[in-house]
């Protein structure tokens, strides 16, 4: 393999990410020259997505949320993300309500792969948001939501599903769609500065 191909974003590649992305063609290649400096390999680990991670939350612990995010986004499943994974990956979780982020969202929390969603999933994401929330902030959280078991509660309950019960996608993203609380609480926003 010669390195003239990989010092470039190939010309489908940065197509594909304009159409999939909201990013301008000199982001995505500024990110590229980027990426290839951290990443040689032109792969990124998961402990390497974990440090990239961590300086969007200075505040916080990232490092499980990351984890989780990391493994929606391996598509492949070889343990690491390439260009276009890494790309789509800071596009879901930074731009609008759209389907297709919901559709991303859901397979957040599928942490096991099978399809379904239940309530303990739920749980063990809402741990990982709980921690990338910085204390402070943390103190301020309604008392129906002020720990991770009490929004994952809250959450599920927009469901309408029994504990013991499983979420399909299509039921996820309606449940989401049709309370503005749902999507507040499938994620975490920083408060802007």
């Amino acid at each position: 393999m010669g390195n003239s191909t990989s010092s470039a974003l190939s010309k489908e590649i940065l197509q594909d990410l304009k159409l999939t992305t909201h990013f301008t063609e000199d982001e995505i290649s500024q990110w590229y020259e980027n990426f290839q400096k951290q990443c040689p390999t032109g792969r990124i680990t998961p402990e390497e997505f974990e440090q990239i991670y961590a300086r969007f939350f200075p505040d916080s612990d990232a490092k499980s949320y990351a984890r989780h995010v990391f493994r929606s986004f391996d598509t492949n499943d070889d343990g690491t993300l390439d260009f276009k994974e890494y790309i789509i990956a800071l596009h879901m979780t930074s731009t609008g309500k759209t389907t297709r982020k919901l559709e991303w969202a859901f397979s957040l929390f599928d942490v096991d792969k099978n399809g379904y969603i239940n309530k303990t999933e739920v749980t063990e994401i809402c741990q990982a948001i709980f921690k990338l929330i910085p204390k402070e902030e943390q103190a301020k959280l309604p008392e129906d939501e002020n720990t991770p078991e009490k929004r994952a509660n809250k959450l599920w309950a927009y469901f309408e599903k029994k504990d013991n019960e499983r979420l399909a996608e299509g039921e996820f993203i309606k449940g989401v769609i049709e309370n503005e609380n749902a999507m507040r609480l499938i994620h975490y926003e920083p408060a802007k500065q």
